[in-house]
C-alpha cells in the first residue's frame, strides 16, 4: 500500500496554482492550438484515423498529467509512438492496438513500483541524439504518401513505402495540388516565427493550407468526419491467444513509452525552474494514461517533448497547464468537429514534415561527432538501426555499444605503470636503479581491473625480465572485479611459480574478499607478503634477495 500510495497525486502538486494559475491557462491554451494538428496527424499516421489521435490527446493528456512526476510535462501521440504503431496496426487492426497499448500501461505501472524509472535516466547522449535522428527520418518518409496525395501503398518498411508512393504519384492528378499545400505549409511554418514568434505556427499553416483547399476547390484528400463526443470507455477483444500474439509489440509499447517519457521530463527539468521530476511517479502517470486511453478508443502516448518545451516557453508552471490543453481539444471535438473535417491531409502531411526535420538539432549532432570517435559510431549505428528495423532494437544496440565503447575506453585507462612515475617522490631514478641492480621491480596497477583490463594487465606483469622480487602497488586501483583478482592470482602464481617473490602493497579493504576468494593471497610465498608502506616492501625484498645470495654462494 505504501508503494502505491507514494506513486499518487498530492496536494503539493498544485502548490504553485495560486500563483502561476493565470500563466497556467494561458500555456495550455496555446499548448493545445499546437497539439491539435499534431494529434490529428499522428492520428492519421497511424492508420487508424484522426479522430483517435484527437482522443488520445484529451484522455492520455489529463491522466498523466494529474499521476505524472512531472510539473509540466505535456503527453499525447507522438511521432516515435506512431512508429511503433504502424506495423502493429496493420498487422492487428484498431483493436490489436488497443489491446497492446492497455497491455503496455500495466507493464509500465508494474515497472514504476519496481523502481525502474530511476534506471532509464542513464541512456547515453549519443544513443537520444541517434535515435532522434532516426524517427525524424521514419516521420518524414511517413508522410510521403499524404504529402504527394495517393493512397498508402502495402508495406511495413517506411523507405519502401515512401519510393512506392513516389512511383504511384507519377500519373496522378492530386500529386500537385497536395505538395503546393505541403509547400504553404512549410513556408508559413519556418517563416511566420521570424515574424512573430508568439504565434501558433503549425496551426496557422494548417488553417491558410485548408482555406486554399477551400476557395480552390482543390481535390485533395481530408481528415473528414470526427465524432461530437468522446465515445464512452469499453474493454477491447481480451483473449489469452490475442494477448500472447501482442504480448511483444506490447513490451515495445512499454518501453518506448517509458523511454520517452522519461528523457521529455529531463528536458523539461532543464529547461523549467520548477521542481525536478519524479522518475517513478512518471512511468506510473504514463503508464495509466495508457491503460485508460485505449479504454475509450485511444492509441498509446507518451511525454511529448515538443508539447511539453512550448508549454514551459509559454509560462506553464504547474500541471494544471497541461490539463487546460487537454479541456481545449476536448473543446475541439464537441464544438470544432465540422471545421476540422475540412482540413486536408496534405497539409498535416506537412506540418509532420516539418516537425521532423526540427526534432533533429545539428550543433547536438555536431558535438556528438566531433567528440570521440566511438560516440560517432554509437551515434550513426542507433540511427540506421532505428530506420532500418524498429525503436526498441536501435535503443538495445546503441546502449549495448556505448557500453562496450565506454568499457574499452577505460580498459585503456588502466594499466601497470614500472616505477619511477613521474612526480612521485617515494621512488626516485637513483632508487630506481639501484633496485633493478639488486634485481627488485616495483610496479604501480593503476585504473580499474576488470575483465576489460585484465588480460592487458597479465600480459604485461608476466614479462618481467630477470628479478628475484616483485612488488605490485595497488593503492590506485579503484575497481576489482572477479575477473581482475582471478587475473593478479593467474600472474602471481606464475611468477611464484618462476622462482620470483611477489610482495603486495596497499591493497584497498574493499579488494580484500575478492582477492581471498579467488585465492590470491594463498599464492604469496607467506602471508607477511603484505604491506602498507613501501619503504618496509622494499627493505623485506632486498632482505629476501641477500638470503638468495648467500644460499647461492653456499
Amino acid at each position: 500500500a505504501r508503494l502505491i500510495t507514494g506513486l499518487l497525486p498530492r496536494g503539493s502538486d498544485y502548490a504553485r496554482a495560486r500563483q502561476s494559475w493565470k500563466q497556467d491557462l494561458i500555456a495550455g491554451l496555446t499548448v493545445g492550438i499546437v497539439a491539435l494538428p499534431l494529434a490529428l496527424g499522428f492520428g492519421v499516421t497511424t492508420g487508424l484515423g484522426a479522430s483517435v489521435g484527437l482522443i488520445t490527446a484529451i484522455v492520455a493528456g489529463v491522466v498523466a498529467a494529474v499521476f505524472g512526476g512531472s510539473d509540466v510535462q505535456v503527453s499525447g501521440p507522438t511521432g516515435a509512438m506512431t512508429v511503433v504503431l504502424v506495423p502493429i496496426a496493420a498487422h492487428y487492426g484498431a483493436d490489436g492496438v488497443f489491446l497492446a497499448g492497455l497491455m503496455a500501461g500495466v507493464i509500465v505501472m508494474i515497472a514504476s513500483m519496481a523502481h525502474v524509472g530511476r534506471t532509464l535516466r542513464y541512456v547515453p547522449w549519443p544513443v537520444i541524439e541517434g535515435f532522434t535522428i532516426g524517427i525524424a527520418v521514419l516521420i518524414f518518409l511517413q508522410q510521403v504518401p499524404n504529402a504527394l496525395g495517393v493512397a498508402k501503398p502495402d508495406g511495413e518498411n517506411a523507405a519502401m513505402v515512401a519510393g512506392r508512393a513516389l512511383g504511384a504519384a507519377l500519373g496522378g492528378d492530386g500529386t500537385l495540388a497536395a505538395l503546393g499545400l505541403v509547400g504553404v505549409v512549410a513556408v508559413v511554418m519556418f517563416g511566420l516565427p521570424r515574424l512573430r514568434k508568439s504565434l501558433p505556427a503549425s496551426l496557422v499553416a494548417v488553417v491558410v493550407a485548408t482555406v486554399i483547399a477551400q476557395l480552390g476547390d482543390l481535390d485533395v484528400a481530408r481528415i473528414g468526419s470526427l465524432p461530437d463526443s468522446l465515445p464512452l470507455p469499453s474493454l477491447p477483444d481480451i483473449s489469452i491467444q490475442r494477448m500472447s500474439d501482442l504480448l511483444s509489440a506490447a513490451f515495445a509499447i512499454a518501453a518506448l513509452a517509458a523511454i520517452e517519457s522519461l528523457l521529455s521530463a529531463k528536458v523539461a527539468d532543464g529547461m523549467s525552474d520548477t521542481a525536478r521530476h519524479d522518475p517513478d511517479r512518471e512511468l506510473f502517470g504514463q503508464g495509466l494514461a495508457n491503460v485508460v486511453s485505449p479504454l475509450f478508443g485511444g492509441m498509446p502516448a507518451t511525454g511529448a517533448i515538443a508539447r511539453t518545451a512550448v508549454n514551459v516557453r509559454a509560462g506553464g508552471r504547474t500541471r494544471l497547464s497541461a490539463v487546460v490543453h487537454s479541456v481545449v481539444l476536448l473543446g475541439v471535438v464537441l464544438v470544432a468537429g465540422s471545421l476540422v473535417a475540412r482540413i486536408p491531409l496534405a497539409a498535416l502531411a506537412g506540418v509532420l514534415m516539418v516537425t521532423a526535420v526540427r526534432m533533429v538539432e545539428p550543433h547536438n549532432v555536431r558535438a556528438v561527432m566531433r567528440s570521440t570517435r566511438g560516440d560517432a559510431v554509437v551515434l550513426l549505428v542507433t540511427a540506421a538501426v532505428t530506420i532500418a528495423f524498429d525503436l526498441i532494437l536501435a535503443v538495445g544496440v546503441g546502449v549495448t555499444l556505448a557500453a562496450i565503447v565506454a568499457l574499452r575506453a577505460v580498459a585503456r585507462s588502466s594499466g601497470v605503470a614500472q616505477q619511477p612515475i613521474n612526480g612521485d617522490a617515494e621512488i626516485d631514478v637513483d632508487e630506481e636503479h639501484r633496485l633493478l641492480h639488486e634485481r627488485i621491480v616495483v610496479y604501480r596497477i593503476e585504473g580499474s581491473l576488470f575483465f576489460g583490463a585484465a588480460q592487458q594487465f597479465l600480459t604485461e606483469l608476466t614479462n618481467v625480465g630477470d628479478v628475484k622480487v616483485v612488488i605490485l602497488r595497488l593503492a590506485d586501483v579503484r575497481m576489482l572485479d572477479a575477473t581482475g583478482a582471478a587475473a593478479l592470482e593467474e600472474t602471481i602464481a606464475e611468477l611464484e611459480g618462476r622462482g620470483i617473490t611477489v610482495l603486495l602493497k596497499g591493497v584497498r579493504p574493499e579488494h580484500h574478499q575478492a582477492l581471498d576468494a579467488v585465492g590470491a593471497f594463498s599464492r604469496l610465498a607467506s602471508e607477511r607478503h603484505l604491506f602498507d608502506n613501501l619503504d618496509e616492501a622494499i627493505e623485506h625484498a632486498r632482505t629476501h634477495v641477500r638470503r638468495h645470495l648467500k644460499v647461492d654462494r653456499t
